[in-house]
């Protein structure tokens, strides 16, 4: 199993959200868009830079500890820092998946939303059919609370999904 750490997501970690983008799997399960634009990199990138600067986003390359390899990319997407709550994400190279990677991942981003963001509820949506990414959520003690239907568009087709949660007083 390899160990890993969250490093601020700058510039140079874009090229793994160009491997991410070719992976089938991510375009699936994740909101990445379908097809992925002419310079999905760089809008995300200027997207992220707004988030920052209102303190409403924030993302971390996944890097191996061993070598610096960037295996994935981990963050929050949407941050409410008034209700103290932010929805979290994470997305691993095909390459690196099986090895607790997710796993590690998700318990290191769990820590930084309590202890930095101060939050008082954190909230992972997950698609129904990413049956991966529900064990991630239920080794790193989030629970389950329901089904969002038809949350979520690509193309013309709306997805189910799960929203999963935790708070600080979870195990």
């Amino acid at each position: 199993m390899a160990t890993i750490r969250l490093e601020r997501f700058e510039r140079a970690h874009l090229p793994v959200l160009d491997e991410l983008a070719a992976d089938p799997d991510v375009l699936r399960f994740t909101r990445f868009p379908v097809p992925i634009p002419p310079g999905f990199a760089e809008a995300w990138w200027s997207r992220l830079e707004d988030g920052r600067s209102s303190a409403t986003r924030e993302a971390f390359a996944v890097v191996d500890d061993r070598d610096g390899d960037v295996l994935g990319i981990a963050g929050a997407p949407q941050i409410d820092r008034p209700a103290r709550t932010a929805e979290l994400g994470y997305v691993i190279a095909r390459a690196h998946r099986g090895r607790g990677v997710a796993t590690q991942a998700l318990a290191l981003l769990t820590s930084w939303g309590f202890s930095e963001l101060l939050a008082l509820r954190l909230e992972l949506l997950i698609s129904v059919e990413n049956e991966a990414s529900k064990r991630v959520a239920a080794r790193c003690g989030y629970l389950r609370e329901g089904v969002l239907r038809s949350l979520h568009l690509k193309g013309d087709l709306r997805s189910e999904t799960e929203i999963w949660s935790r708070l600080p007083s979870d195990r």
